[in-house]
């Protein structure tokens, strides 16, 4: 089974910086591109960043400049350091990956979410 757990979230002033991340677990064979989405109240969830395998990135215009996504390959995280946080960064923040398991079948995972709240 696999398991994708986020950390990092809270509540920090306008300004401030947060680092969130989130380790998949279990019975995994690879794990392609990785993702950080956001929904904030009364809102669609929506892609943040994403990064590859390779380490290849894309993030959306809102967030460019401030936030950067990054994994390490070995220990299966992937990391969102956000920076210059605003008040309209508030939300919760999903972790995704679309990753193959051990026995071969290829699906895309979530994790639990974390909330992040940021103060103006």
């Amino acid at each position: 089974q696999v398991q994708l757990v986020e950390s990092g979230g809270g509540l920090v002033q306008a300004g401030g910086s947060l680092r969130l991340s989130c380790a998949a677990s279990g019975s995994i064979f690879s794990i392609n591109t990785m993702g950080w989405y956001r929904q904030a109240p009364g809102k669609q969830r929506e892609l943040i960043a994403s990064i590859t395998s390779g380490g290849s990135t894309n993030s959306r215009d809102s967030v460019k400049g401030r936030f950067t996504i990054s994994r390490d390959n070995a220990k299966n995280t992937v990391y969102l350091q956000m920076n210059s946080l605003k008040p309209e960064d508030t939300a919760v923040y999903y972790c995704n990956a679309d990753l193959v398991s051990a026995i071969g079948f290829r699906n895309t995972y979530w994790g639990q979410g974390t909330q992040v709240t940021v103060s103006s």
